[in-house]
């Protein structure tokens, strides 16, 4: 029962912390040319998730050194109160620089993932405590996710706010699971 639980964690954090990347991805492909935004697409999203990867290999370790879990912890309740608090109302187009050459483009999303993706990485090692198979189940569901799913994912959130609460309740639990396991508390 606690890896169909662990699943289920997986899924929604997935949901609620990958749709910044879709529209990162699109806003920075946004100028290519039309022959060229489906590439950009493919090879942003593809470097997005090795770097996500590399993420996750690391923070599954770093998260068994004292206090570190803890540390985890206090961002992923800072990212949930962010989440129902809002965060600044600035256009995401005046922050994200499109390019009309492909591998601009591409840069842009990996330096945009490689900032954004960390709150991602963090909650989903932490729900799979240590568990190779559900660390990469969750990093394997965002590529989809990323890719496709996040603009419906964005409009329920926008229209049902409860969605917006229970994933911030979500990674308020997880964040306290995290703060308590830490070894050296």
């Amino acid at each position: 029962m606690e890896l169909v639980i662990q699943v289920l964690q997986i899924i929604w954090i997935d949901i609620l912390l990958s749709g910044d990347n879709a529209v990162v991805i699109a806003l920075a492909c946004r100028s290519l040319p039309d022959n060229q935004r489906k590439w950009g697409i493919i090879l942003g999203a593809g470097a997005a998730v090795l770097l996500r990867v590399v993420f996750a290999v690391i923070i599954a370790q770093l998260l068994g050194i004292p206090y570190l879990r803890a540390i985890g912890g206090v961002l992923l309740f800072w990212i949930a109160i962010k989440m129902i608090v809002g965060e600044d109302e600035e256009d995401p187009e005046s922050r994200i620089k499109s390019s009309d050459k492909l591998w601009g483009a591409v840069m842009t999303i990996v330096v945009a993932d490689a900032v954004m993706s960390l709150d991602n990485v963090i909650a989903i090692a932490a729900v799979s405590k240590g568990h190779v198979g559900l660390l990469i189940f969750g990093l394997a569901l965002s590529i989809p996710l990323i890719i496709a799913g996040s603009q419906l994912i964005l409009k329920l959130m926008d229209n049902f706010p409860i969605f917006v609460w229970a994933g911030a309740a979500l990674l308020g639990w997880i964040a306290a699971e995290l703060i308590l396991a830490d070894h050296g508390m």
